[in-house]
């Protein structure tokens, strides 16, 4: 059985997103597992809603930050101001600091700003003016996007889409969930008063116990085996990096605690093999810019011809 805390998470989120099951309980594994989430679907469909609900559920502080075009680096970062009464420069902290940071929208705002990100999303700290602080534990990134074919966006660079752990979509919600939204409207509602109900110290407990669970050997060797046959595959011209087949099993130890088991089994690892490596990849040829079909599709493939362990 998943933790309580785990339940009363899900729980809490679900009170207020309606929508894809199994979007909610990867953005927890995600958390559990000490990364960050990219959230990429059309307007209307609830990813703000869900991102929302993750940082209002956790007893942390959170903050978020709509992305425009004239975001600048140090509007997410800090910046250096003199203190007259201390008669020195001082750093005044960014919304980076924060232990939970939404950025919505990301895309509509300049690259220079999106790898503002970059090296705290890596790290876990960030350098200004010659010095290094530290950022918050637990640290966590939920992005949102919209496709890129849309009026105002950005495409996102390699190197700043290889550091979310997992990009997901939501897509639209069933008739029946649909009908709850229309009547319960909860992002006018029940968003405004969600309360805690995991603390700071419960999310470390359990990204402790993540890094625990026990992933076999033949499991590992699965794990290399389907990054090889990316970096083999003939439409491919970049493959899955040493850095994604390391997410890949912390994710798949995640799910696992999601699931209440202190081992893994190959579904843990076939489950997040597409949200986890095809944003990774580049195929030989885009249908266009950003396309995320085509990836899919490779890495469905390779899912196929690489036998999974018994």
């Amino acid at each position: 059985m998943p933790d309580p805390a785990i339940r009363r998470l899900r729980d809490n989120i679900t009170s207020v997103y309606m929508g894809n099951a199994s979007a909610v309980d990867r953005v927890i594994a995600c958390l559990l597992a000490g990364g960050h989430i990219l959230i990429e679907d059309v307007p209307g469909v609830g990813k703000t809603v869900l991102a929302s609900a993750l940082a209002k559920s956790i007893q942390c502080s959170f903050v978020r930050i709509q992305c425009t075009p004239d975001l600048l680096p140090s509007d997410v970062i800090g910046v250096t101001v003199f203190d007259r009464d201390a008669a020195s420069f001082v750093f005044r902290k960014g919304p980076i600091f924060h232990s939970i940071v939404v950025a919505d929208e990301i895309n509509r705002t300049t690259p220079r700003t999106q790898s503002a990100l970059l090296e705290a999303m890596a790290e876990g700290t960030v350098s200004a003016d010659g010095a290094t602080y530290a950022l918050p534990s637990p640290f966590m990134v939920v992005a949102t996007q919209n496709p890129y074919e849309f009026e105002g966006t950005y495409f996102l660079p390699e190197n700043q889409l290889d550091r979310f752990l997992m990009r997901i979509s939501l897509g639209y919600p069933s008739p029946d969930d649909e009908a709850r939204i229309i009547s319960l409207q909860p992002a006018r509602t029940t968003l405004a008063t969600l309360m805690p109900v995991m603390s700071a110290d419960e999310v470390i407990t359990l990204q402790k116990r993540v890094n625990e669970v026990r992933l076999d050997t033949s499991l590992v060797d699965y794990i290399i085996a389907l990054a090889a046959a990316t970096r083999n595959h003939d439409d491919l011209q970049v493959g899955v990096s040493p850095r994604g087949a390391l997410a890949l099993a912390g994710i798949a130890r995640a799910t696992a605690v999601l699931s209440g088991r202190d081992h893994c089994i190959p579904e843990d690892i076939v489950a997040n093999v597409i949200p986890v490596c095809a944003h990774r990849v580049v195929p030989r040829s885009y249908l266009h810019a950003g396309d995320t079909a085509t990836a899919r599709r490779i890495m469905q493939q390779v899912l196929e011809t690489v036998r999974s362990p018994a």
